[in-house]
């Protein structure tokens, strides 16, 4: 049964204002989109800070003044049941008899990679171990690093969360001709373009392109008026690859390699087909066939949407990505910047539903810049998931313990999504819950075997093992 948290005012009520703090950001002023009450939407106001200590609602006019940023607090300690050895045992018992063809995994937490490993291989017709720079395709995980460029160039002022997109693409139309002129940067990043969900989605899939697409949002029926409503995109999410390119004079593909990747150590990351097949060792996808698993090559449909779609990583390079966005190079991402990234926006209430962890442990969802934003039974989890043929993959962060988690997968097999919320579990201790189908004796044999502590990190040897059997 859902655990149930009076005191916590919940995360699908809260409103806009928390994304945009003027102070945060410094270099540029700042002022909020406009925002008005959906039926699911918002009620409160949201600041950066614990979801149980989040202010009651204030006036418009007082939510938009500037604010300092709370103090840093010392994360919360790990619960004494995470176990890192443990959870790759339980990697590891996916990819046995090739459940699922490969996977990889990375754990960081207080600024340390505890594990970033692969398992299994990267393609059943050529059965090469997956290991921590094999590359995988991210799908929709790639929308943070498209909401982290743009809060890069927001925070050095080149531009601004409440910057009207149609001021860089002076040629977008909307069947409202009013519109585009309102539409801002911010609610392309949070999905509030006012369309309907996955607006020509279906078209890509048929290798329709992009700008073509855009062009065609002039036809395409609208849900209400940008900033009032939530509705998932990925061909108007990209719109944002636009601005970047007319703030910055770079191809959005450059600027994020520029301004992430390299700075951060990410050197397995790449945009697009071409580059994840010019990978040294990338996993293929698969997908069901007879009794088994087939490969493929990857379609380039959605990597026409790069800023949606459109990253490869390694679990290597993903490790990086948690350390950078649990506050760990702030010479490559701000803390102030990260606040203002992770903070949700617009109620995503849809989201407690999607399957039997949500339901049962999301007490509430929203949506920020390129992040969700749960309350996790009463903890704060940022998290994003992605998915696209034969690739599949889950990110998120405990900022109040300092944890990072991402689990990738080379198949549309959905058994290793239990590995998040097991994780996540164990982080605050909860009691253990079966969402995971693995050997119910691994538990007790890992027991038996590693008396180590909890959580001792696992150390660099391990970092790079590829389908080792843990010891």
């Amino acid at each position: 049964m859902k655990s149930r948290h009076p005191a916590r005012r919940p995360l699908a009520r809260i409103g806009l204002i928390g994304l945009l703090l003027p102070a945060a950001l410094g270099s540029a002023a700042q002022s909020p989109p406009a925002e008005s009450e959906a039926a699911d939407d918002i009620a409160e106001v949201a600041s950066v800070v614990p979801l149980n200590e989040r202010p009651l609602a204030r006036s418009r006019e007082d939510a938009v003044k500037p604010e300092p940023l709370m103090p840093v607090r010392q994360p919360k300690p790990l619960a004494s049941g995470f176990d890192v050895a443990l959870f790759e045992a339980m990697a590891q018992d996916l990819v046995a008899n090739q459940r699922v063809p490969g996977l990889a995994m990375a754990i960081v937490h207080n600024g340390q990679v505890l594990s970033a490993r692969g398992y299994g291989i990267t393609d059943v017709k050529s059965a090469e171990p997956v290991d921590a720079h094999t590359v995988f395709r991210l799908a929709s995980l790639s929308k943070s690093f498209a909401g982290t460029i743009t809060g890069l160039l927001v925070s050095e002022g080149a531009l601004r969360w409440d910057s009207h997109v149609v001021d860089y693409m002076p040629s977008l139309r909307f069947s409202d001709p009013s519109a585009a002129q309102q539409l801002t940067v911010a609610d392309v990043l949070s999905h509030r373009v006012g369309l309907g969900r996955n607006t020509y989605d279906r078209d890509i899939e048929r290798n329709a392109d992009y700008h073509d697409l855009v062009q065609r949002l002039s036809a395409a029926p609208m849900t209400c008026q940008p900033g009032n409503c939530y509705a998932y995109q990925n061909v108007a999410f990209s719109l944002i690859g636009d601005v970047v390119f007319a703030t910055s004079g770079q191809f959005f593909s450059e600027a994020v390699s520029r301004r992430i990747f390299k700075p951060l150590g990410m050197n397995d990351a790449s945009y697009g087909l071409e580059g994840i097949q010019a990978s040294p060792r990338w996993a293929k996808p698969h997908v069901r066939a007879g009794g088994g698993w087939t490969s493929l090559m990857p379609k380039p449909t959605y990597y026409r949407l790069a800023p949606a779609a459109g990253v490869n990583a390694s679990i290597a390079d993903m490790a990086q990505w948690m350390l950078g966005q649990t506050g760990h190079r702030p010479d490559v991402l701000p803390a102030p910047l990260l606040a203002t990234l992770q903070a949700p926006i617009v109620g995503t209430p849809p989201e407690m539903r999607n399957s039997s962890w949500r339901r049962d442990r999301l007490e509430a969802a929203g949506y920020g810049l390129g992040w969700r934003v749960f309350d996790y039974s009463g903890e704060r989890v940022v998290f994003h998931g992605g998915a696209v043929q034969g690739y599949r993959g889950l990110m998120a962060m405990m900022p109040e313990r300092d944890l990072g988690i991402v689990v990738l997968w080379n198949s549309e097999s959905s058994l290793p999504s239990g590995l998040m919320p097991t994780i996540l579990d164990r982080a605050i201790g909860l009691p253990p819950q079966r969402w995971l189908d693995v050997d119910p004796n691994i538990e007790l044999l890992h027991a038996q075997r590693s008396p180590a502590p909890a959580h001792t990190p696992s150390g660099g040897s391990t970092t790079h093992r590829a389908a080792a059997t843990p010891e």
